[in-house]
């Protein structure tokens, strides 16, 4: 494709913070890097402990068992989500409880879910999508109910509600550092907490559980979950340019809503208060349109695309009869355009143009067939 849905950009100081790791011999999960990355993201995120682990999956889990979810708890996540948010609940034991999604966000429907509560409950996840921040009446309902708080941040590092960061109303919020995310390390991931207690337990079970200040001696059952210091080294380096990587990404989401406002689309659509850091530009087409057809008319134009996640109450290991009716029109039109930063503006028009010209190819196609 000559236009990707993403590149990551690494026109910084990463090869030279890597070749740095590499000529040190710090390359594992002991090294200068990996503290000046968990700084970096604490100074950006407000929070007063960032962990680095190796990847977003195990920082969900992590958070989870430290919480202390396990066998016989359930904990509700949305079914549109990238399938970790649940397969990291199976993974302690507990039950997901999946809720729907509201229509404009694309995120958990606070509308949905008392319905969802038993005296089992013992957690919430919401997830933040494509930028895209939840409703505070998800945090309310359950404060209200004594849930614990895991906030799925993978996708909205940057993004902020009426000026205050993502995460902070949740006991952890995790983040992703995978290739495609606005600040990548390869793999790698992060939880982010204020309680000083908290984080000093994830900060020991990431590291098999062991004391802090007695070698080999291990304090509770605990998971390799270390980030390395080659990796942090990029995102150090991708840290020193993340207003320039979000500004620019902005700049794209700005310009897809502009050369798209005649199209037969619709964005997702920020709540009120939300500045998102437009991870990924993503659209619903029209009902009825084929969106596998729309991609491979794209495709045929150089122009790569990817669905939206599908549900995870249809997924074979999770598949449920209910029906969540928003949840799965979304997922069955949505399309995620190309959202690196490095794209040009003449690139974000091809783009634009390559969809609209796609969308009525694929219009047509049914009256030409008949």
């Amino acid at each position: 494709m000559s236009i990707p849905v993403y590149i990551p950009d690494l026109s910084g100081n990463e090869k030279s913070y890597v070749l740095d790791a590499l000529e040190t011999g710090w390359i594992s999960s002991i090294g200068p890097y990996v503290d000046r990355f968990e700084k970096a993201l604490e100074s950006e995120s407000g929070f007063r402990h960032v962990i680095a682990v190796s990847n977003g999956t195990v920082a969900l889990h992590l958070a989870l068992h430290c919480l202390d979810v396990g066998p016989g708890d359930a904990v509700i996540v949305p079914t549109f989500t990238y399938i970790a948010s649940v397969n990291t609940i199976a993974q302690t034991g507990a039950t997901p409880v999946f809720a729907d999604v509201r229509r404009d966000d694309w995120l958990i429907d606070p509308d949905d879910l008392a319905r969802r509560l038993t005296p089992r409950t013992k957690a919430i996840m919401p997830v933040h999508l494509y930028g895209s921040i939840c409703d505070p009446r998800v945090y309310a309902f359950a404060r209200e109910h004594g849930l614990r708080i895991v906030d799925d941040c993978a996708e909205v590092l940057g993004s902020s509600r009426d000026g205050i960061n993502v995460g902070h109303a949740a006991d952890v919020a995790t983040y992703s550092f995978f290739g495609n995310k606005t600040v990548t390390t390869g793999e790698g991931g992060a939880v982010a907490t204020n309680d000083d207690a908290l984080a000093a337990r994830m900060r020991m079970v990431k590291g098999q559980g062991q004391s802090t200040n007695r070698r080999y001696w291990h304090e509770e059952l605990g998971f390799n979950y270390r980030m390395t210091n080659i990796a942090a080294a990029i995102g150090t380096a991708q840290m020193e340019r993340f207003a320039e990587i979000v500004a620019r990404k902005r700049r794209i989401a700005e310009q897809y809503r502009s050369l798209l406002a005649g199209a037969p689309v619709v964005f997702q659509q920020a709540a009120a208060g939300v500045t998102s850091n437009e991870w990924l530009v993503s659209v619903l087409l029209p009902e009825g349109c084929d969106r596998e057809r729309v991609m491979a008319l794209m495709a045929e134009q150089g122009v790569d695309t990817r669905p939206v996640f599908f549900c995870a109450h249809h997924m074979p290991m999770y598949r449920s009869s209910e029906r969540f009716p928003v949840a799965e029109d979304i997922a069955a039109r949505g399309l995620s355009l190309p959202s690196y930063p490095a794209l040009t503006d003449d690139e974000v028009a091809a783009v634009a143009a390559a969809l609209t010209s796609a969308c009525a190819l694929a219009a047509q196609e049914p009256d030409r067939i008949a």
